[in-house]
């Protein structure tokens, strides 16, 4: 059985909005079978409007990355890579002795609701807010479409609904199903996930449990499983995170993701030194010609 079943903390009323807890998500792709029930439930409860039915070709990934249209974003990645202790042998179409590793792995992404939001430091209006539960909320209502908070994501999470769609302009992401928590209930991501590869609950139980797995995971021959959790840079830490195989570039996931606020400080001192620099330069030219 996959699962805690009606144990699970998917399945369960909670009060953490009332008593303030910090929530995650702890996303496992070794569990998740691809069947895109977080995109249909998110989607559905959401009123997210379609961004397209267009045939990718690239596998059953229609989508292909997170937008202000698509908040769960399940991409199908394959790689010329074993996984775990899978029997490796040739799947090669001409006749051949040597071996040919293949994996599938599946992940549900999603916006990370960052430690330090770069989307939330950027926004002018007050727009985007931090929830009790550490989660970032973006207000439609008071959104004015600047567009500050899109470049200032570095995981490239958040953007603008085009026309002729609802809300045309405005920026949008998930929302960690804010309105659900607040009623107790489950994002509805969570809440449907048949395997539980996205289990819904306290951050620090989650951490302890993302740890825990990619131990038992490196154990049953899972070499390359590590947790992507960004603590030590100035995004410090995320509160969807994930347990990965292999390096976070092949999920389109940046190594160390910086929030640009980190070089205001430089670029200050940059202007100030130039300022100085533009004084000096100025009254000399006027000591020399005069």
């Amino acid at each position: 059985m996959i699962g805690e079943g009606t144990k699970s903390t998917n399945q369960r009323h909670h009060n953490f909005v009332q008593e303030k807890v910090e929530v995650g998500f702890f996303t496992d792709p070794t569990v998740c079978i691809g069947c895109k029930a977080c995109e249909v439930a998110c989607k559905e409860w959401n009123h997210v409007p379609d961004d397209g039915f267009t045939w990718s070709g690239n596998s059953y990934d229609n989508t292909g990355h997170l937008g202000a249209s698509t908040w769960r974003h399940v991409m199908f990645l394959e790689q010329d890579r074993q996984k775990g202790n899978q029997i490796v042998g040739s799947h090669l179409l001409a006749d051949g002795d040597g071996e040919d590793p293949f994996r599938w792995v599946f992940l549900s992404d999603v916006c990370k609701h960052c430690e330090e939001a770069g989307c939330l430091e950027a926004c002018p209006t007050g727009s985007i807010v931090r929830t009790e539960v550490g989660s970032v909320l973006v207000q439609n209502d008071v959104c004015n479409g600047c567009g500050y908070c899109v470049v200032s994501c570095p995981f490239g999470v958040i953007d603008r609904r085009p026309e002729p769609l609802p809300d045309a302009g405005g920026a949008f992401k998930c929302t960690f199903c804010y309105d659900r928590q607040k009623s107790g209930l489950v994002p509805a991501c969570a809440k449907v996930c048949p395997t539980e590869s996205i289990v819904f609950g306290r951050l620090d139980d989650l951490r302890a449990r993302g740890a825990e797995r990619v131990q038992h995971l490196q154990q049953s021959g899972y070499s390359d499983a590590q947790l992507y959790d960004p603590t030590e840079t100035s995004v410090r830490g995320i509160h969807a995170f994930f347990l990965i195989l292999g390096e976070p570039q092949a999920y389109g996931l940046p190594p160390k993701p910086q929030i640009p606020t980190i070089y205001l400080k430089s670029a200050w001192t940059s202007a100030f030194a130039t300022a100085i620099a533009s004084i000096i330069a100025t009254l000399l030219a006027f000591a020399f010609f005069s």
